[in-house]
């Protein structure tokens, strides 16, 4: 956890003041913001291992702010929610986020999600290193470089539709179903349920497929799971 830089965005100070606090106890350097508007010029300033992002933000909203992360980084982002209902979930997740805490939380859960996504983006980094490239069709995935493109182009992708793609172009023809997909992409602590899945897959298939609505590479078994098919 040491070295690593992290983005704490929430218009409550009390909160920022206590998270920015317990990271800093961990050795890690935390940058702070209140409103959407300054969280956006910090990360496209800075180069961040992971953002804390409040929903509820002046100026400019939480999601608003993850969406258009998306468009120049693909650094990992948990939101925070003082709402629980699954449609605020949900929403963040449509938006690009990789995990979400909701409101009270305890900072240990904090600290916990934090390390939990800094396990897989380091264990990511050591598969990186076998100089990776897999192709199927249009789609070609640089694993090293944690890059996508489809026909040539460079596309987009969050850390998680990255991951996900990756595991099913590593394993043509196999089907994960839902569940196995989340334990393997998320983790198995992750509390989440499988409509998470479902929504980096359609997100996934609306960057790669030329017709999302009828994929050709990310495809469904019915009733079992999703495959890369070329």
């Amino acid at each position: 956890m040491a070295d690593r830089r992290v983005l704490v965005v929430d218009d409550e100070k009390l909160i920022v003041k206590g998270i920015k606090f317990s990271l800093e106890q961990d050795g890690m350097t935390v940058d702070c913001a209140y409103d959407g508007e300054e969280a956006l010029n910090l990360a496209r300033e800075n180069q961040y291992d992971i953002i804390l992002l409040d929903v509820m933000l002046p100026k400019v909203g939480g999601f608003e702010v993850c969406q258009q992360i998306r468009e120049f980084s693909d650094v990992p982002v948990i939101m925070l929610t003082a709402r629980g209902e699954d449609m605020d979930k949900i929403l963040g997740l449509e938006y690009g986020a990789d995990d979400y805490i909701t409101k009270p939380f305890n900072i240990l859960e904090v600290k916990a999600r934090i390390k939990a996504i800094m396990r897989r983006m380091d264990g990511r980094n050591v598969e990186a290193n076998a100089n990776r490239v897999l192709e199927g069709g249009d789609v070609r995935l640089d694993c090293e470089g944690r890059r996508a493109y489809v026909a040539g182009q460079e596309i987009g992708l969050t850390a998680k539709e990255f991951e996900v793609l990756e595991l099913l172009m590593l394993n043509p023809g196999k089907v994960y179903d839902r569940e196995n997909l989340l334990k393997i992409i998320w983790g198995a602590d992750y509390p989440g349920d499988v409509r998470t899945v479902d929504v980096h897959v359609r997100r996934l298939r609306e960057k790669i497929e030329p017709n999302p609505s009828e994929p050709h590479y990310v495809r469904t078994k019915w009733g079992v799971g999703y495959y890369f098919q070329a």
